[in-house]
């Protein structure tokens, strides 16, 4: 079964909701939402990760998240934490949070993969080339499913020295991140170079850029949830394990579909 991860931001600025989450009691509703519409991870982040972005820093990001990892965790939910940040992983571990989601692949802050270890959680590592302020300086690549499967190989191999078990390990390719449009494309028809390291991938499209590419340039969140879970689909059908989205309902009804489809 896909694992359908959730998107919690709980945050001023995202670039997908402005905000409308903000609040703990708004974002603890939210997950919920999520939850009931098949979300089987909820993930949670305290900084906006959106080109250009400003950091805020670990004590900001864990007063924003903690009251919303202890309540979605005390209902059961399994919580992720989308952190780069040491401080923040361990925090929230003690809060409940059974995955950390670092979007640098533990470059921005080593520590993290230590946190992991020693706390035996899962970790998924985002492929990275630099802060979202300048990601965009390094979106060069000659074959990008194999250079991505690369990097991301030596971010596993980082971890799993640090003493991350390796069944621990989720890869995410990174799309949007270090990548302009057409580049998101190319990584997403070469996924195979990614899942044939071996690890569970996950991918996460979901309402991001480059889709507007398909859709035309004057797209809506609605329009933009409904080219996710297609995307969301083709990547399941191409290997991946899970898929992060912030319409957990659409997402799961159209794997349902295609769970049927095959038969």
């Amino acid at each position: 079964m896909t694992s359908i991860w959730g998107i919690v931001n709980v945050t001023p600025d995202s670039f997908s909701d402005g905000g409308a989450h903000y609040a703990a009691d708004d974002a603890i509703a939210h997950g919920r939402l999520l939850r009931e519409g098949g979300a089987t991870v909820l993930d949670v982040g305290g900084e906006s990760t959106r080109p250009g972005a400003e950091p805020v820093g670990a004590e900001v990001e864990i007063a924003r998240i903690l009251p919303v990892i202890r309540t979605l965790a005390a209902d059961g939910a399994t919580v992720s934490v989308d952190t780069y940040r040491a401080a923040t992983a361990e925090a929230a571990i003690d809060a409940g949070a059974a995955i950390v989601n670092d979007v640098s692949g533990g470059l921005a802050d080593p520590a993290i993969l230590d946190v992991v270890a020693e706390r035996g959680v899962d970790i998924a590592l985002g492929h990275w080339r630099g802060p979202s302020s300048d990601m965009y300086a390094q979106a060069t690549y000659t074959h990008i499913g194999r250079e991505v499967a690369d990097e991301l190989s030596a971010r596993a191999e980082a971890a799993i020295a640090a003493g991350v078990a390796r069944e621990r390990v989720i890869l995410d390719p990174g799309i949007g991140f270090a990548k302009r449009g057409e580049q998101n494309w190319a990584l997403l028809r070469e996924l195979d170079a990614i899942v044939g390291l071996g690890y569970r991938v996950l991918v996460g499209t979901s309402r991001k850029r480059f889709l507007a590419s398909a859709l035309g340039e004057e797209t809506t969140l609605e329009r933009r949830d409904l080219a996710t879970a297609v995307t969301s689909v083709l990547a399941v059908q191409a290997g991946a394990w899970g898929v992060r989205v912030h319409d957990a309902a659409a997402t799961r009804d159209a794997l349902a579909v295609a769970r049927e489809w095959k038969g």
